[in-house]
């Protein structure tokens, strides 16, 4: 009997060995496709000319809802998710977020036209967010100003935890509303909606309010070293990363091209922008080059426009103030804007007027970028900043120029790849244990 028991202990053990040899297989597999998946850099192959103009690239994880014509039939945003929705000409739209009394809230809304559209001077939206009274707590509002073609627009709003104010400072349900505003003549095309809701924690300890009178607005020496290829991405979360440097592009009438710059606490984020000559013609072109500046939580900060006559032409962006937790008192959205580390992101819109001057070509774009000032520590949050932190990975990908899309597919590749290894190192623990077993009872 009792060797009867041995055997089925035994043959069990075998049972055991083969489901762990199976789930080592299974394991080691899961960790090498996750590996083989990071390895091309993403901004490196894409369609330079021909055909139609690559789509947004909006975020593939998002989810489809749809804004409600009253705050009472709002869906609820989740911090940390993104979401897509629709807005139709002169629409309005209400969005739900429930807020505790502790943290910062941001909901951006990247507005994207269909390409083509026609689009007016003033056309575009404003994004604010609400109290359960209807007190306004922070908003913003862009449009496409002079350069009256259709590219995406970013903004956000926000509510902020401020111990001296009264207003918008209780927990609860607050609403996101979102307007859009055209010209009759403008194009009837609904616009899509790629939403984000992100949070900040709040500081250990109150710092500095006020802003220093005093800072360098002087522009550096252009990077030298001579242009590096990396084509830009096809939207804020598929932007290409970049670090301080001179970086070529090739952009096509109607295109828009995403980047993004990792610029820490302390520093100034300096970026101008110069289209190459063409010998195809030598007709003017107004406002054919717009750059657009956006702070990590997709908050509108700065743009600017050039005309082109075939001779180069250069745009900049103006200088903004060393990124500090104290901009955020600034009511000038540019200053505003530089309040926290992270992800800056850089678009440029190319004018689709210049296909009918230049051809439905690529032209040459170059970037260069400065980002001046060593690094500082951060305002002291009390919980993890997320997004509003530059890490060593963020670091990694600008030099790789790794975009954010792959950036998030690399994270998830090694949490799966750290997953499949202590799940493999626990089988090895049992398996170890089992031999064991088994050999004290053939011992015994």
């Amino acid at each position: 009997m009792g060797r009867v028991e041995g055997i089925g202990r035994i043959g069990r053990v075998e049972r055991f060995r083969r489901g762990t040899g199976v789930a080592l297989v299974a394991a080691v597999g899961v960790a090498v496709a996750a590996m083989g998946a990071v390895t091309a850099l993403p901004g490196q192959a894409r369609a330079a000319d021909g055909g139609a103009l690559p789509p947004y690239a909006f975020d593939g994880t998002a989810q489809r809802i749809k804004g409600a014509a009253s705050s009472s039939d709002a869906v609820q945003l989740k911090t940390g998710e993104t979401y897509r929705d629709t807005l139709k000409k002169d629409g309005k739209v209400y969005y739900r977020v429930d807020l505790d009394d502790k943290l910062n809230s941001y909901v951006s809304v990247v507005a994207v036209p269909k390409p083509g559209g026609k689009v007016e001077y003033g056309d575009g939206f404003k994004v604010s967010m609400q109290d359960g009274s209807g007190t306004d707590c922070g908003y913003q509002q862009v449009s496409f100003s002079s350069a009256e073609y259709t590219r995406p627009l970013a903004a956000y709003a926000h509510r902020m935890v401020k111990p001296d104010s009264s207003s918008c400072q209780k927990a609860g349900a607050f609403y996101v509303l979102v307007e859009r505003t055209s010209k009759p003549t403008s194009a009837s095309d609904d616009w899509e909606l790629e939403i984000r809701h992100v949070s900040e924690p709040g500081l250990k300890k109150a710092g500095p309010t006020e802003l220093p009178e005093a800072w360098s607005s002087a522009t550096p020496p252009p990077p030298t070293g001579g242009p590096q290829k990396r084509q830009g991405g096809a939207g804020f979360h598929d932007a290409v990363s970049l670090t301080q440097g001179e970086w070529r592009s090739d952009i096509r009438p109607g295109q828009t091209l995403f980047f993004r710059v990792p610029v820490d606490w302390g520093q100034q984020l300096f970026a101008t922008a110069e289209l190459g000559s063409s010998a195809a013609a030598n007709e003017h072109v107004s406002y054919a080059l717009v750059l657009s500046l956006d702070n990590p939580a997709l908050g509108h900060v700065d743009e600017n426009s050039e005309g082109y006559d075939g001779k180069p032409a250069t745009l900049a962006l103006d200088a903004q103030r060393p990124v500090a937790h104290e901009n955020r008192s600034s009511y000038n959205d540019a200053t505003s804007g530089m309040r926290f580390a992270g992800w800056y992101y850089l678009s440029a819109t190319l004018n689709p007027a210049i296909a009918q001057e230049y051809g439905d070509k690529p032209v040459p774009l170059t970037l260069r970028v400065n980002v001046t000032g060593a690094a500082k520590p951060g305002p002291g949050y009390v919980g993890d900043p997320g997004p509003f932190a530059v890490t060593a990975d963020d670091k990694e990908a600008a030099a790789n120029g790794a975009s954010g899309s792959q950036a998030a597919e690399d994270n998830g590749a090694m949490q799966l790849v750290a997953v499949a290894g202590i799940g493999t190192g626990s089988v090895l623990l049992l398996g170890l244990g089992a031999w064991t077993l088994v050999a004290r009872r053939r011992a015994a």
